[in-house]
C-alpha cells in the first residue's frame, strides 16, 4: 500500500504490547513479522479458528463481529487500533476488511517469549477495547481480558509450591517415596489430608497409616502425584468480596462434585486412572476462578449476577485452557476443560479419554442438581456412548449418582469441608 507510514521503531512503539519491548526486541519483532494486505471485504480471520498469530493493524479498517452479532469497526487512525486485533485462541470473532488494510502479523509465541524477557513497566496503562456504549458486563470482561492476554498481564491463579514440587518429584522414575514423604510434609495442612486418604474408604488396608510416608506407601506415587494437587486447589477458590466468595464456594462445590463422579466413572472404565479423572473433574472450571477474580474490579458487573454467569460461561474454557498450560498439566487435561460442556464432543482415540469422563460426570450432576433443561439426551451425547464398557442406560446412571453421592461425601471430608 503505497504512501502509507515506514515501520520504524518509534511507529512499533505505538502499538501495544510492542511498547513494553526494547529497542532490540522490536529490531527482532521487525525481522520476523511479516506485512500483509488485505482487500475491501476480504475475511481476515473466522471465528471458532486457531493460527497462533498476532495481527497490528497498519493502515485501513476492519469490522468484527461476535457470535450474537454484534460489531464493532477499528480503523487504523483510531487509539482502537493500537492493540493486538482480537487476540484470543480460538478466534471469538469474525474480522473482515471494510476498506484495503495493512498488517504487521507475529506469531504469539515468539511475542510471548520477548515480553516475558522485556523489562517490567508498572506506569503503562493499557485501557480495554469495548463495543461502544452497549455491551453487558461478559462482553466487558471479555474485552478486558482481551488487554491484559495481549500485555501479558493476565494474572492466573497460582498452585503452591508444594504441588508444583510434588508433581515434579512423581514425574521422576528415581523419586523415592521417602523424598515424595518428605515434599508433602513441608506443607502440614495436606500432610494431614494425605494421611486421611490413606485411611478413607477408597484406599484403606488392613490397618490405618499413620504418616506421610505410610500414606505415600499405600496410594503409590501417581495418587499421591494427583491428590496433592487436588487438595492445593481449595486455595485457589477464594475472593475477597463476600458476593463473589459466594459465586466461588458455588463453584467449588460444583467442581468437586463432578470430581467425585468423575472418580466413579473412571473406576469402572479400563485405562482411566481414577485420581486422574478426580483432579480434571476438580480442574474442569478453573477458567472461571480468573474471571471471578478479575470481577472484584467491576463492581457494577459482580453486583449483578446473571451478567457474571454470563461472563463464566463465555470465558472459562478459554482462560481455562491458558491457566493449564500455564501450570504446565498434560494435553488430556487441558482437552477434558475445553470440552467439558461440549456435548458434541466426540474424542478421536479409540478407547475412553479424561475428556469423556467428565462430560459424562458433567450430565449427571447437573441432572443430579435438577438443572436438566436444557441437557441432551445421554443417548445423544457421543462422550457416553463411548463409555461402553459401562452399559450405561437411565437405571444404572441413576445408581451410579447414588454412589457418587457418597463419594462427594468423602471428598468433603477429605478436603475438610463442611
Amino acid at each position: 500500500m503505497a504512501g502509507q507510514e515506514p515501520l520504524t521503531l518509534s511507529r512499533l512503539k505505538q502499538y501495544q504490547p510492542l511498547n513494553r519491548l526494547t529497542d532490540d526486541q522490536l529490531i527482532l519483532v521487525a525481522s520476523r513479522a511479516e506485512k500483509r494486505v488485505h482487500a475491501p471485504g476480504h475475511k481476515i480471520m473466522e471465528r471458532g479458528t486457531r493460527d497462533g498469530l498476532d495481527f497490528f493493524l497498519l493502515a485501513g479498517a476492519v469490522e468484527l463481529e461476535s457470535a450474537d452479532g454484534r460489531t464493532l469497526q477499528i480503523d487504523a487512525r483510531s487509539d482502537k487500533a493500537r492493540n493486538v486485533l482480537a487476540r484470543l485462541q480460538p478466534r471469538m470473532y469474525d474480522v473482515t476488511a471494510i476498506e484495503a488494510c495493512e498488517f504487521l502479523v507475529i506469531s504469539q509465541d515468539a511475542l510471548s517469549q520477548m515480553l516475558r524477557a522485556a523489562p517490567v513497566s508498572h506506569s503503562q496503562e493499557h485501557e480495554p477495547v469495548e463495543f461502544d456504549g452497549n455491551g453487558d458486563g461478559a462482553s466487558q470482561v471479555l474485552m478486558n481480558f482481551y488487554t491484559q492476554l495481549r500485555a501479558n498481564r493476565l494474572e492466573l491463579p497460582s498452585v503452591p509450591e508444594v504441588a508444583w514440587k510434588i508433581r515434579r518429584m512423581a514425574d521422576q522414575e528415581e523419586a523415592t517415596v521417602a523424598q515424595l514423604a518428605r515434599a508433602v510434609t513441608a506443607d502440614p495442612a495436606i500432610a494431614a489430608k494425605l494421611v486421611r486418604a490413606g485411611n478413607s474408604p477408597l484406599y484403606r488396608g488392613g490397618a490405618d497409616v499413620t504418616n506421610v510416608r505410610e500414606a505415600v506407601m499405600r496410594l503409590g506415587t501417581r495418587a499421591t502425584r494427583q491428590l496433592v494437587t487436588v487438595y492445593s486447589m481449595r486455595e485457589v477458590f477464594r475472593s475477597r468480596q463476600p458476593q463473589l466468595q459466594q459465586a466461588m464456594q458455588r463453584l467449588w462445590q460444583h467442581s468437586r462434585e463432578v470430581a467425585a463422579v468423575s472418580w466413579v466413572l473412571a473406576d469402572q472404565v479400563t485405562g482411566v486412572d481414577p485420581e486422574e479423572a478426580l483432579l480434571a473433574g476438580l480442574l474442569h472450571d478453573i477458567g472461571a476462578v480468573p474471571v471471578l477474580v478479575h470481577a472484584e474490579q467491576h463492581m457494577k458487573l459482580f453486583r449483578d449476577d446473571a451478567s457474571l454467569q454470563q461472563a463464566v460461561a463465555d470465558l472459562r474454557a478459554d482462560i481455562g485452557v491458558v491457566v493449564l498450560e500455564h501450570w504446565g498439566f498434560a494435553e488430556r487435561f487441558i482437552t477434558a476443560l475445553r470440552h467439558a460442556e461440549n456435548w458434541g464432543y466426540e474424542d478421536r482415540a479409540p478407547s475412553p479419554q479424561l475428556v469423556d469422563v467428565v462430560i459424562v460426570a458433567q450430565l449427571h450432576v447437573l441432572i443430579g442438581a435438577n438443572l436438566n433443561r436444557d441437557l441432551p439426551a445421554f443417548a445423544d451425547v457421543p462422550a457416553y456412548r463411548r463409555l461402553g464398557e459401562l452399559e450405561l442406560n437411565a437405571s444404572r446412571s441413576l445408581k451410579m449418582l447414588t454412589r457418587a453421592r457418597a463419594r462427594v461425601k468423602e471428598i468433603q471430608e477429605l478436603l475438610s469441608i463442611g
